[in-house]
């Protein structure tokens, strides 16, 4: 296993009837949460929208780590509160403070398509 492998875990986001994105987990953003979520890939979830956000509940409970209240476009995060993983495709900030855990490298406008109740699958690459 190379140390890029180990340290960043490729992802893919399939909308459905949309499009395919494509991410990065980081562990060093928050190893735990991170770790976390590439023991229960792949998984589903339907699509709810916050501002310029996507979020979607996942089989993952956690609590904050490093958790900020300000993220930059195209931040992968973990809601705590929520239970769900976060893309933020545009300009907005999370409802609460979210656990940062990677981010979209590849077409990140499909989330902007995005409906509320559309499955998304996340599965890694």
């Amino acid at each position: 296993m190379t140390e890029e492998s180990i340290t960043r875990i490729s992802i893919r986001f399939t909308i459905e009837n949309i499009g395919v994105a494509e991410g990065e987990l980081v562990r060093h953003l928050a190893p735990r949460t991170v770790d976390a979520l590439t023991k229960k890939l792949p998984f589903e979830g339907r699509i709810a929208l916050w501002k310029e956000e996507v979020y979607f509940e996942i089989p993952v409970t956690m609590g904050d780590e490093k958790a900020k209240p300000e993220v930059e476009k195209g931040t992968i995060a973990y809601w705590p509160l929520g239970k769900a993983l976060c893309v933020f495709y545009g300009e907005s900030q999370p409802y609460s403070p979210v656990n940062i855990v990677g981010e979209v490298t590849e077409n990140l406008q499909v989330f902007a398509e995005a409906k509320s109740g559309t499955r998304v699958k996340v599965e890694k690459v």
